[in-house]
């Protein structure tokens, strides 16, 4: 795959690779330093697309209850920073929202893919969460998301890590 960011496939088990990338409100977040605590990673394709706002809307909802089983949320997408704090502040999001422009971390988690829609193939993210432990393995993946209960089932799965 030529031009993009190289692509691996994570499954349960593997270490999740660590990255440090910019987030809105002027911060940034690395893997490592959240060692001892749970991550729920989900990488979404655009800020303030219906199913993107839906999404990152009911991570949002439920934080309190994520904080509550010991675990951060994470959103990556590879819109900018400035879109990320338009994003959280029209909506009132309060989860961390990464900035991957150049798309290395989305290829080492494998959601850069070859997509489709009306015919046309082109790049973009497969919207997909990785359920990270304590300790820096991924412990559940989900991919190809459907929005609907999705927040639910992460959770569920967050709890009893």
């Amino acid at each position: 795959m030529s031009g993009g960011p190289e692509t691996a496939e994570l499954k349960p088990g593997d270490k999740a690779p660590d990255f440090q990338l910019p987030t809105a409100g002027g911060g940034h977040v690395r893997l490592s330093d959240l060692k001892g605590k749970a991550v729920v990673l989900f990488f979404y394709p655009k800020d303030d697309t219906s199913a993107c706002t839906q999404e990152a809307l009911s991570f949002t909802e439920k934080a309190a209850e994520f904080a509550g089983a010991g675990a951060v949320v994470v959103g990556v997408s590879r819109d900018s920073v400035k879109s990320h704090d338009k994003f959280a502040a029209k909506h009132g999001l309060t989860v961390t929202l990464a900035s991957d422009e150049d798309g290395a971390v989305c290829g080492r988690y494998g959601v850069w893919v070859e997509k489709s829609m009306y015919g046309r193939k082109y790049m973009g993210i497969e919207r997909s969460t990785f359920l990270i432990d304590r300790k820096g393995k991924v412990v559940n993946t989900w991919r190809k998301v459907k929005v609907a209960g999705h927040a639910d089932d992460v959770l569920a799965a967050a709890r009893e890590i």
